[in-house]
């Protein structure tokens, strides 16, 4: 069915709505015509926002994650034991970790997971860079955080090979994690004691 609009500029709004995913049509012509029922200030205060958000954040120089700044919260507190290293796949599985309060280490984000299927291969992820952080020194162990699919595991096993001649201790999250269940959606009670049971990597294999 063709939808008909009163409006060039409300048909143009639901268009760039409904381009994010998981909005269709009409869930995005009710957020726009929630924003119509806004003032004016409101309005020009989410727009701003999301322009800001693009322009202005960073990514940090030393993990990946999403900073304000050129070093994260995270990698520039002195509080946090940064001889360890948990390598996840994205910015949300960071803040899903975060959320357990069982990890008091820091992160490395690959943007990603080794998938052939969808063309991406190791050089398109952030591996190199956790390579040359584990071989500046000073990292006692490298956590494997990644998803328990088979692109999380291969990522994993890549990793792992990269590594196991580094002499630092690699292990892998404990799999109370269902298999191909991604991260973040895992309940905090659960993704915490994976964090803290963790095992050696080559026991997991």
């Amino acid at each position: 069915m063709i939808q008909h609009y009163p409006s060039q500029l409300l048909e143009r709004a639901v268009e760039e709505f409904a381009k994010l995913p998981g909005v269709g049509s009409k869930t995005a012509m009710r957020l726009v015509l929630h924003l119509l029922r806004q003032d004016v200030k409101s309005v020009e205060s989410f727009g701003q926002s999301i322009i800001r958000l693009r322009q202005e954040v960073k990514f940090c120089k030393v993990c990946h994650n999403i900073s304000d700044t050129d070093t994260c919260d995270i990698c520039a507190n002195p509080r946090r034991d940064h001889s360890i290293i948990c390598v996840v796949e994205n910015i949300q599985d960071v803040m899903a970790i975060e959320a357990t309060q069982q990890y008091r280490g820091t992160y490395h984000v690959l943007g990603g997971v080794i998938s052939p299927m969808d063309g991406i291969g190791p050089s398109d992820l952030q591996i190199q860079s956790l390579i040359e952080r584990v071989n500046a020194g000073d990292i006692s162990e490298v956590i494997l955080a990644l998803s328990p699919t088979m692109e999380g595991d291969t990522t994993n096993f890549y990793i792992y090979r990269k590594l196991s001649d580094s002499g630092v201790k690699l292990s892998v999250i404990a799999r109370g994690v269902a298999q191909n269940d991604e991260l973040q959606y895992t309940d905090e009670v659960t993704l915490g004691r994976s964090i803290v049971n963790r095992t050696p990597f080559n026991i997991s294999l």
